[in-house]
């Protein structure tokens, strides 16, 4: 008789697949609470320790890590020397291995927890026996998810080979313990960069394509789920997120987190288009969407208070792929439902991100950095020039130095208290920033209140130049460059309040 090793921490469809692999003429073998549970069922099973002759021990961390089992695992069939050594010692080839693991994941995330019972729920057995069968695919079929049980019965029931289905159990394996050995990675990891990086990742769901349609994609979360994150967001309307709709809002929840205030941002290609504050989220919404009026076409908009139905009409009449707020009254989500493709997703807002690191890939593998959660106060900020700043241009300093930190390098934002006007962002010299950002806002109403902020420093006097021939009155810039002596001279000819924040915020 074929024979199935059966051991598995969640039990989800067990005593059916079990009771099919009966029924395909297959001799059970199990462990501990899986045994228990199939005999509780009825299904004929033997335990592991009267195959190997060998108790359970040490509290069951030793008890399938046996020459019996793992040489019916790993033995080849092709291999006439292995078969005469299987009968030598009298083992029987183990045909199918059923394991899932300890729920490691599970365990660290719970409150209060140890480091002596999160090591205790590292599997150590499970592993190995997949690592096994899925090394000998050829003749043993590697079963980790559940989900997999009703395929396996069905492949097994044509009694046919098929290695392509074998591979793909395999591949399973192999990525599963790979996820698992890496979460355990990250959690022992005390260096800031282990000189082996292991990153997990869960697959959430396939996207329709890329960034463009010839690019294929999928969407992973972190095991470790992080709560403010648009994967965990609550879809209420509309189609499936996209690739881009992924990164834009993920984008937009960076921005707005920054802001306590009721605050309302909009972003197109990653960038902000325009962000606006005010009494009441309508106000918010009529400040960050006049920032902007034609980038936010076909845009993404994140507030951070509920939407009511005053805001829900303004919005209705624009073009939008996603709006994500905490929530939507009644009246709000009746007024935006009536665009079927528009996605409304709800996810609590926070201030307080949590510090990890962030992988960018390059060819040929990638590069780590802490998240940039860093953000300047009136505090930080040091006045370098003759001009003092008033106390509305240092307030409107901190909204824009809040803002440039989100926008693409160079980046450039010209803005009054409670609304950006204006934004320059990805162009290769910072001057070309600057005249973008005023170009945009020096129309717009409030700009004789503006300030500009830099998200690095001025490699040279001209931007402070331009600034103040469009009348730009405060510029807040981090310093730092051999030629801040020249920025500060000029601005002093020009009457400009020149404030440095002493922090550079790079966004490549």
């Amino acid at each position: 008789m074929k024979k199935a090793l059966l051991s598995v921490f969640d039990k989800t469809n067990l005593i059916p697949f079990a009771q099919g692999l009966v029924a395909l003429g297959y001799e059970l073998i199990s462990t501990g609470g899986t045994h228990r549970t199939l005999v509780e069922a009825g299904v004929p099973v033997e335990e592991v320790s009267s195959v190997t002759q060998f108790p359970e021990m040490l509290d069951g961390r030793v008890k399938t890590l046996h020459p019996i089992i793992h040489a019916g695992i790993l033995a080849r069939r092709d291999k006439d020397s292995h078969m005469a050594t299987l009968k030598e010692h009298g083992i029987s080839p183990i045909d199918l291995v059923v394991v899932n693991l300890y729920p490691f994941k599970e365990t660290i995330q719970k409150d209060g927890i140890t480091d002596e019972e999160a090591i205790e729920n590292i599997d150590i057995g499970g592993p190995t026996m997949l690592r096994s069968a899925a090394k000998n695919h050829a003749a043993v079929l590697p079963v980790v998810d559940p989900a997999d049980y009703d395929k396996v019965l069905a492949y097994l029931a044509k009694d046919e080979q098929d290695y392509t289905f074998k591979r793909y159990l395999a591949a399973k394996v192999f990525g599963h313990t790979a996820n698992y050995d890496a979460l355990i990675s990250q959690y022992l990891t005390e260096e800031e960069f282990p000189s082996e990086f292991a990153e997990a990742g869960e697959k959430l769901m396939d996207l329709r394509y890329g960034e463009n349609p010839q690019q294929k994609a999928a969407a992973y979360r972190s095991p470790l789920t992080e709560k403010y994150s648009v994967l965990e967001a609550e879809v209420l309307h509309g189609k499936a997120l996209s690739y881009n709709n992924i990164r834009d809002a993920d984008a937009a929840l960076r921005t707005i987190a920054d802001y306590a205030e009721t605050t309302v941002v909009t972003v197109k290609h990653m960038n902000p288009a325009g962000i606006g504050q005010g009494a009441t989220i309508e106000e918010a919404w009529d400040q960050a969407s006049a920032a902007d009026d034609i980038s936010i076409f076909g845009g993404i908009v994140a507030l951070n208070r509920e939407v009511d139905a005053a805001t829900a009409e303004k919005m209705h009449q624009i073009f939008l792929e996603i709006i994500i707020a905490p929530s939507f009254s009644k009246d709000a989500f009746e007024i935006l439902s009536q665009k079927k493709n528009l996605r409304l997703l709800t996810l609590p807002f926070t201030n307080e991100l949590a510090q990890d690191r962030e992988l960018t890939s390059v060819l040929g593998g990638f590069v780590v950095q802490d998240r940039d959660l860093l953000t300047e106060g009136a505090d930080d900020f040091e006045v370098v020039s003759k001009q003092v700043p008033t106390q509305e241009q240092i307030d409107a300093m901190v909204f824009a130095q809040k803002a440039v930190k989100h926008v693409k390098s160079n980046a450039i934002v010209v803005a009054r208290k409670g609304q950006t006007l204006g934004i320059g962002a990805g162009q290769p010299n910072r001057i070309d920033s600057v005249k973008m950002a005023i170009n945009k806002a020096q129309e717009k109403e409030g700009y004789d209140q503006a300030v500009l902020a830099s998200d690095a420093f001025f490699p040279m006097a001209d931007s402070v130049e331009y600034a103040a021939q469009h009348n730009i009155k405060a510029i807040v810039e981090p310093g730092g460059s051999i030629k801040d002596q020249d920025s500060i001279d000029k601005a002093n000819e020009l009457g400009i309040a020149l404030v440095f924040s002493k922090q550079r915020h790079f966004k490549h």
